[in-house]
């Protein structure tokens, strides 16, 4: 039986535990570095042989320096186009010489709002660790097809897990309010109600199904002079939170990792925007069984935006599960 650190990240996208760059994988994993990732390694601080959820497997960069360190990772993602970058990891488990990949990797095509669920369906009892990894992937945003990115031109989708209302069917059905309250809510767009009614207008004339046509349309709405950033980008954003209701799947998914956690298990969060960030700044702070281990969000150094530059606005933030009262008494 092959002990459970003789696996070495060899391929599939991500660093090894060194930062060292895995070979790319046949299958058509992207040349891509896991934002923060010996951040996210050390505040999880994973024994050998422990159980690690990483709840956006992704291209599994995470899962793979994970087990890399020894770890035993059950890997969850909605996305069905991670299920290739799966098979290959459990190939490369078996390359390594590990005779039963399941002991080492299990995973879940599903949604981390459900967490603890597919944690108790795993069989793996408590977990010492959990990662979320949130937003929109940058292997996502460059599939034209899945629709997420503004300056790819292709199908206005946004659907992570390829089901449910697209946000073709949200531009196209919901009504001038409705879209101008998501844009605001959600894209924190200061001209939203400027925007719904040019997408409202433009509807009229023919369905609004591609991203090109729907940035026509943003950018025709918004007021000239200096801008920061693309006019629409706030207005994706906005769509793909909505389509996916992902401050919904999150606050879910932040209840069920503390609640799947051991005592002195770990929490780890990767968020990218104000919206993402309080809830979770929030949830960490609040819940009485969790003790917060950073004041602040963590960010970026110069060097791990050098290597990824998503990592620009990420804000990291870690908690501790407390022991309960009847282990601190078994502890006395």
């Amino acid at each position: 039986m092959t002990p459970p650190h003789a696996y070495v990240a060899q391929s599939g996208s991500g660093a090894g535990p060194r930062g060292e760059r895995p070979r790319a994988v046949d299958r058509g994993a992207a040349d891509h570095v896991p934002v923060m990732l010996e951040r996210c390694l050390d505040a999880l601080a994973p024994d050998v042989g422990d159980w690690v959820v990483d709840a956006t497997f992704g291209a599994g960069g995470h899962t793979r320096a994970l087990l890399a360190r020894g770890a035993r990772v059950l890997a969850i993602d909605q996305d069905p186009n991670a299920l290739a970058y799966v098979e290959a990891l459990r190939d490369d488990l078996r390359t390594a010489g590990v005779d039963r990949p399941e002991e080492r990797f299990r995973f879940a095509q599903a949604n981390f709002a459900d967490l603890d669920r597919h944690v108790a369906q795993a069989g793996i009892g408590s977990v010492r660790g959990v990662l979320l990894d949130l937003g929109v992937s940058s292997m996502q945003i460059d599939q034209a097809e899945r629709g997420f990115a503004f300056r790819h031109e292709g199908p206005l989708d946004m659907r992570m897990s390829g089901t449910g209302e697209s946000a073709a069917d949200v531009v196209n059905t919901w009504t001038m309010e409705a879209l101008a309250a998501v844009l605001h809510r959600y894209g924190e767009e200061r001209h939203s109600r400027r925007i719904a009614r040019a997408i409202e207008a433009a509807r009229d004339e023919a369905p609004i199904t591609t991203t090109g046509r729907l940035v026509e349309v943003v950018t025709s709405a918004y007021p000239g002079g200096p801008r920061r950033d693309h006019p629409a980008r706030r207005t994706f954003q906005a769509l793909r939170i909505v389509v996916n209701d992902e401050l919904g799947s999150l606050e879910r998914g932040l209840e069920a990792s503390a609640s799947a956690l051991a005592d002195g298990g770990r929490l780890v969060v990767l968020a990218y925007h104000s919206l993402e960030d309080r809830i979770v700044k929030h949830v960490l702070r609040d819940r009485p069984d969790l003790e917060p281990l950073t004041k602040r969000p963590v960010e970026a150094s110069e060097a791990e935006i050098a290597a990824n530059p998503r990592a620009r606005s990420a804000k990291l933030r870690v908690a501790i599960k407390r022991r309960s009262d009847s282990d601190r008494e078994q502890h006395a």
